[in-house]
C-alpha cells in the first residue's frame, strides 16, 4: 500500500509556531528549533559584536573596512526554502541598502551558525547545502561547548574548510581578515 503523499511545509506554518521557537523550511520539511541557549548567546553576540563592529559600521555612519551588512538572525527566504542563520553578512555593494520586506530574498555573501546538539546535523547538513546552493561564499560553523570556529568557502559547488581555531586564539578568518578578532570574548566564562 502506497504512504499519502506529505504536504510541503509553508510559510504558514512557521507563523502559527509558538513564538518561543525558531522555525524554518528546508526541502519542504518544518523545523521548529528552541530559542539558543545563554552559552549560544553569548557566542553569537561575541561574534555579532566583533565582526559587526569592525565591518558593519553603524546606522547612518559611513561603513567599515569591508562594507558590509552583519545582521543578527535574519530570514532569509531562498527558493522555496527559509532559513534564519545565527548571523549573515551581505557585502553593501551586493546590498547597497537594506529591503523594506520582513526576510531577505538575496543570499548573504557570508553566514555564521553557532550549532547547538539539537541543531547541528540540521545545521552542518540541511542549510549548509542551502548556503552552497545559494552561492554563499563564506560560512562560519561555530562550537559553543568545545569552543571552535571552522572557517569554510564556497569553491565551485562544495565547501572547502580552510581553517579551524579553538580556544582563546586571536584570529585573522575569511573573509573578515583584515581584521583581527578576539575568540575569548565569544565563549562564557566563569
Amino acid at each position: 500500500m502506497a504512504e499519502p503523499a506529505r504536504r510541503a511545509a509553508t510559510y504558514e506554518d512557521l507563523i502559527r509556531l509558538p513564538e518561543h521557537l525558531v522555525g524554518e523550511i528546508i526541502d519542504g520539511d518544518l523545523y521548529a528549533s528552541p530559542r539558543p541557549t545563554p552559552r549560544h548567546t553569548v557566542s553569537s553576540s561575541g561574534i555579532l559584536i566583533g565582526v559587526g563592529g569592525a565591518f558593519g559600521g553603524r546606522a547612518g555612519g559611513p561603513p567599515g573596512p569591508g562594507g558590509w551588512w552583519i545582521l543578527d538572525e535574519p530570514e532569509l527566504h531562498l527558493g522555496a526554502d527559509v532559513v534564519v542563520p545565527d548571523i549573515g553578512g551581505w557585502r553593501r555593494e551586493r546590498m547597497p541598502k537594506i529591503p523594506d520586506e520582513a526576510f531577505f530574498s538575496l543570499a548573504p555573501d557570508w553566514v555564521c551558525e553557532v550549532i547547538s546538539p539539537s541543531t547541528e546535523q540540521i545545521d552542518r547538513v540541511r542549510k549548509k547545502r542551502v548556503y552552497a546552493r545559494e552561492r554563499v561564499s563564506h560560512m562560519w560553523i561555530v562550537n559553543p561547548i568545545a569552543q571552535t570556529l571552522e572557517v569554510l568557502r564556497l569553491t565551485g559547488a562544495f565547501w572547502q574548510e580552510i581553517g579551524v581555531f579553538s580556544g582563546n586564539d586571536a584570529i585573522n578568518a575569511e573573509p573578515f581578515e583584515a581584521v583581527t578578532l578576539e575568540m575569548a570574548r565569544w565563549w562564557e566564562t566563569e
